[in-house]
C-alpha cells in the first residue's frame, strides 16, 4: 500500500501544479515572500531538476548498489541556473513529463514491500531507506505545493485587512 499510497500523490502534483499557475500574470507565479525565498516559478525548476537528478537516480543507486555508493549531492538552487530562461508553460510541461517518465519507470520496477527497507547512503544524513526516500520524495511534492500557495496568499497580505487575524498563511 505504501507505494501506490505515494503514487497516488505524486501523480496528481503536476496536474495541481498546472491547474493553479498555468496561465496567471507573471505577478502571480514570479512573486516571492522577500529577499531569499522562491517564487512559484522557482519551484517548479526545481521540482524538475529534482526529478532529473534525485529522486530516482538515488533510487536506482539503491537498487544497483545499496550503501555502497553514496548518492550523488544534490543541489538545492539549481533552477537559478538553468541556463534559457523558459516560460512558466514550458516550465509545467517539463515538469508534467519529467514525472509521468519517473512514475511509469517506478511503476515497473516491480518494487516490493521487502525492497523499501533497503538502504542506500546519503550525503549528509548517512544511511537511509528506499521507503524513507520515496516518503520524502512524497512530502517533498506536498511542501513545495503548501510553499506555492502561501507564497500566493500572502500577495493580499495588506488587501486582506482585519481578516488577516483568521488566516494563518498571512503570518
Amino acid at each position: 500500500m505504501f507505494l501506490e499510497e505515494s503514487i497516488g500523490v505524486l501523480k496528481r502534483t503536476p496536474g495541481a501544479l498546472d491547474a493553479l499557475l498555468r496561465g496567471l500574470p507573471d505577478e502571480w507565479v514570479r512573486g516571492t515572500d522577500g529577499p531569499d525565498t522562491w517564487s512559484p516559478y522557482d519551484v517548479i525548476g526545481h521540482l524538475s531538476h529534482g526529478e532529473r537528478t534525485d529522486w530516482m537516480p538515488r533510487l536506482k543507486i539503491i537498487l544497483e548498489y545499496g550503501s555502497e555508493r553514496p548518492f550523488d549531492p544534490f543541489d538545492r538552487v539549481a533552477q537559478f541556473n538553468d541556463g534559457e530562461p523558459k516560460t512558466l508553460a514550458a516550465r509545467l510541461d517539463e515538469f508534467a513529463s519529467l514525472r509521468a517518465a519517473n512514475i511509469e519507470l517506478l511503476s515497473n520496477l516491480g518494487i516490493a514491500e521487502e525492497h523499501l527497507e533497503l538502504q542506500g547512503t546519503h550525503p549528509a544524513f548517512g544511511r537511509v531507506t528506499m521507503r524513507q526516500l520515496l516518503a520524502a520524495w512524497t512530502a517533498h511534492d506536498l511542501a513545495h505545493v503548501v510553499q506555492i500557495g502561501r507564497t500566493m496568499a500572502r500577495r493580499y497580505r495588506d488587501e486582506v485587512g482585519p481578516w488577516a487575524e483568521y488566516l494563518s498563511v498571512m503570518r
